[in-house]
């Protein structure tokens, strides 16, 4: 039976694989060595990897909320950070999914249209309200709470969408046959609810010194909600996932639960 200190090694190695799969910052070799590239059983480690993608940006809005930048301003700043630590990796999968979803006739349409590196007019509108929407809600956490309050709650929903992401990708099946989503494995049904519970339990120790409990329960259930909504609208137009359907969960979870908690302050 593993022991303690292994089991913690292989949620370490995990969290690192997370990262190295989620955004652009620098993860050690060793941490995939001998790996067959599979992330099946690493999607536990999503939320967790949120904290560590998040950190940047966070402490980039939380000093300059500090040293006195507009609220606003500061939260421009700190979502500009961390679409340079992902690479924009979700904003893509935001934008070609909405290309997709609004523009195809009919399924087979809408994942060519995808497939295009090009983004057309939905694609172009879901970022201005992805980064108008999550830049307003952030706003009104750096007026209404504590720099450091407003960070953690930045930081809360880094980790949430992240595990949503999960979610959606283990309750559809591939929409096609091939692409990185199929590639790298479907998450186990173990690894998909350990992911919730770890953003369960990160959302009320971030948020629970600024919130009420209820507070940290509507915004948990808008985020969920939103995922419920765009993962059925997904099966409807698609019949499964995509990479970029997995990517735009996380841009459309974190637009709702920092909405939900902008509102709850």
């Amino acid at each position: 039976m593993p022991n303690a200190h292994h089991l913690l090694g292989e949620l370490i190695a995990d969290i690192a694989r997370s990262v190295g799969f989620l955004s652009r910052l620098p993860v050690h070799a060793r941490f995939f060595e001998g790996h067959d590239g599979s992330i099946s059983r690493a999607v536990r480690a999503f939320p967790l990897a949120g904290l560590v993608i998040g950190l940047p940006a966070i402490c980039v809005f939380w000093a300059a909320l500090a040293v006195g930048a507009q609220p606003f301003l500061a939260a421009i700043l700190g979502l500009g950070a961390l679409a340079l630590t992902t690479g924009c990796l979700h904003e893509d999968g935001l934008a070609d999914a909405a290309d997709g979803l609004g523009g195809g006739r009919d399924r087979d349409h809408a994942l060519a249209i995808m497939k295009d590196s090009r983004s057309g007019s939905y694609g172009v509108v879901a970022l201005i309200l992805s980064f108008g929407i999550r830049g307003a809600g952030l706003a009104q956490l750096g007026t209404d709470l504590s720099p450091f309050g407003a960070a953690l709650a930045f930081l809360s929903a880094c980790a949430a969408s992240r595990a949503l992401m999960v979610w959606h990708w283990s309750m559809l099946k591939p929409a096609r046959t091939n692409g990185v989503a199929v590639a790298v494995g479907s998450p186990e049904t173990g690894a998909r609810t350990t992911a919730l519970a770890f953003a369960t339990l990160l959302a009320f120790l971030l948020l629970l010194p600024s919130y009420h409990l209820g507070s940290v329960l509507f915004a948990l259930a808008c985020a969920v909600t939103a995922a419920f909504a765009f993962t059925r609208l997904v099966d409807r137009k698609l019949g499964g996932h995509t990479g970029d359907t997995i990517g735009a969960t996380q841009q459309v979870t974190a637009m709702a639960m920092l909405t939900a908690l902008a509102l709850a302050t």
